[in-house]
């Protein structure tokens, strides 16, 4: 199955979609692969594989459901271009694959984006409009944008094709393992508004922990609480990855179907992460791209005598946030 409509009637994402995301990205995305490290293993009491999409095009995985969803645009919709939403990884995914397709792209970001991730969007030629994420509403900016020039939005996340294309980072890893006859007893996936989680769990079919920063885990609430909950009292994170205010009723569902439970770490835990990511595995991951690795560290996810797949989400970060990290 890969026409737009042939998953319209199903309320979650399904297997068969990454499967056919997986096919429609084979050559176009990195395949990046599963990284271990006996400093790791030894911290953690447990074997770890690590899957680093800070290795991937645009320093991200957000480049896979971005080129995915851009695929699938009709012929007959494509003279209006894409706009989508972003603080800075969704934007480069969209801003690469818009220019790979030959579409016209404008990204919507906050004006607190990191510079690094305004200047790269740019570089892959697209129109970068700023908003403030606090005062104004980015999707109601990116709708009036949208009709005015006919283009197609692409969410950052609440959209089965994005899904479906995130969800083959998981796909990926597990053939590795299964490649080596390994099997995973679960997955420490980062976690915004749940594109990458949702997505990973489909693709990998292992139990996920979706990892937010605190003050911004509302997929956590939301998945314990059985309702969407969205952040109430947003707070300063050098996480701006995963600053969602809220989950989309696609990322929920998918998320519950396939039993997702979540978890939290600390600034300082994050910073950590970081630092350690840098040291011991000569990786530069930014902050909300290391919070599963935060997790796995800190304990707040018990991987004694387990087996586990952590992602390491991006590496789009500041120098001097970076700095920060490496001297927290």
């Amino acid at each position: 199955m890969s026409d737009e409509g042939a998953f319209s009637m199903t309320s979650v994402v399904v297997y068969d979609e990454v499967v056919t995301a997986a096919e429609r990205l084979a050559g176009i995305v990195f395949h990046t692969p599963l990284l271990t490290s006996a400093a790791l293993d030894s911290a953690v009491g447990g074997r770890i594989f690590l899957k680093p999409e800070c290795l991937q095009r645009t320093g991200s995985f957000k480049f896979r459901g971005a080129y995915n969803r851009l695929a699938v645009i009709p012929e007959a919709d494509r003279a209006g271009g894409v706009v989508a939403y972003s603080s800075g990884n969704h934007a480069q995914g969209v801003a690469l694959a818009a220019r790979l397709l030959a579409l016209r792209a404008t990204i919507i970001m906050p004006r607190d984006a990191p510079a690094v991730k305004v200047e790269r969007t740019r570089a892959d030629g697209a129109e970068v409009i700023f908003y403030d994420r606090l005062t104004e509403k980015r999707e109601a900016i990116g709708a009036a944008l949208a009709a005015e020039r006919g283009a197609t939005i692409v969410p950052p996340f609440d959209d089965r094709h994005v899904i479906a294309g995130q969800g083959t980072a998981g796909f990926e890893a597990v053939a590795d393992l299964a490649a080596m006859g390994i099997t995973a007893d679960l997955a420490l996936v980062c976690c915004g508004g749940g594109g990458l989680s949702s997505g990973f769990a489909v693709g990998s079919k292992l139990p996920v922990v979706a990892i937010e920063p605190v003050n911004w885990d509302d997929v956590g609430r939301s998945l314990a609480g059985g309702v969407i909950v969205p952040v109430s009292d947003p707070q300063p994170t050098r996480c701006d990855a995963l600053q969602t205010l809220r989950m989309s009723e696609l990322t929920f569902a998918t998320l519950r179907a396939n039993h997702a439970v979540a978890g939290v770490v600390t600034e300082a835990e994050v910073a950590r992460a970081v630092a350690f990511a840098f040291r011991e595995l000569k990786l530069v991951v930014e902050p909300g791209g290391a919070v599963a690795l935060a997790a796995a560290l800190a304990g707040v996810v018990d991987l004694k005598g387990k087996t586990a797949i952590v992602v390491l989400s991006g590496g789009n970060v500041d120098a001097k946030v970076f700095a920060e990290c490496l001297a927290a």
